[in-house]
């Protein structure tokens, strides 16, 4: 009966994923494989070699990079600032960080083309200080920008999660058998939170690589991410075929930097 009764339990979950999840990535399969008239093919996959779709992958894998090596740097420190003030899940400080993640993420892109644009709010305030005005918007550097505002909070709790975990006395003992801070921090510190570390890099890359309104927005569509062309195969050009073939060679990308990472993660990364 508690086996029935589980699985009565796990059965909306089932539906769900056979709705939202299996039967859309059949759709995506089928149609990467297919031309227009239902004939097996290739052609789709290999669209990728095409300059104008190998440039925006190239770009997509770049800025992504980017973006998840300065979250890293960022999220680190903070995080490191989180454990030594003991900080708990339920505190002020850390719900400051979880708090932009309840707003939605267009509005918040939003937000930062208006500050960002050349006579947005930011470009006023310098000019009101006599300063040199900035030029940001539509340019990768904005891009880069967004992405790290926008994904920096998934960096930030699995890392504050896993250095929670790591037991005082083991630091301690490091300092009283002469460590310095640097070498606590690289040979002990670092070494045990690399679990929250791959759990923050696999948030921050995997959608920073598939996103396409953030380059829209902030890149004012001069500035093409693979993200971008899939979306315009689809809703521009209405080619269900090659927006498929391209989603599979993305997939790819994705799995593999999964399977890398997974290599080093053990599970105690998990913010959930």
């Amino acid at each position: 009966m508690k086996n029935k009764g589980t699985r009565l339990l796990a059965a909306p979950y089932l539906i769900w994923m056979g709705g939202f999840i299996v039967i859309p990535l059949l759709l995506v399969w089928y149609y990467a494989f297919t031309d227009k008239t239902g004939a097996f093919t290739l052609d789709n996959l290999t669209k990728i070699f095409l300059w104008e779709n190998y440039k925006p992958l190239y770009l997509a894998v770049l800025l992504s990079l980017c973006s998840t090596i300065l979250c890293f740097l960022l999220a680190f420190p903070l995080a490191m600032v989180l454990r030594n003030k003991k900080v708990g899940k339920g505190s002020f400080v850390a719900f400051i960080f979880i708090l932009p993640m309840w707003m939605n993420s267009l509005l918040r892109i939003l937000a930062w083309q208006t500050l960002l644009e050349r006579k947005g709010v930011l470009n006023e305030i310098l000019i009101a200080l006599h300063l040199p005005t900035q030029s940001l918007i539509n340019t990768p550097y904005a891009i880069i920008l967004g992405m790290v505002y926008d994904f920096l909070p998934f960096m930030i709790l699995p890392i504050y999660n896993t250095l929670s975990k790591i037991d005082d006395n083991t630091i301690n003992a490091a300092y009283d058998l002469g460590a310095s801070f640097f070498t606590t921090l690289f040979r002990v510190i670092l070494p045990l939170s690399i679990p929250g570390i791959v759990s923050g890099v696999t948030m921050v890359f995997v959608p920073a690589l598939t996103t396409f309104a953030i380059s829209n927005i902030l890149g004012g569509g001069k500035i093409f991410l693979i993200g971008n062309v899939i979306e315009q195969e689809f809703t521009v050009n209405s080619n269900w075929n090659v927006g498929s073939g391209l989603s599979m060679i993305l997939m790819v990308f994705i799995i593999a930097s999964m399977a890398i990472l997974s290599r080093y993660d053990n599970g105690e990364g998990a913010i959930f």
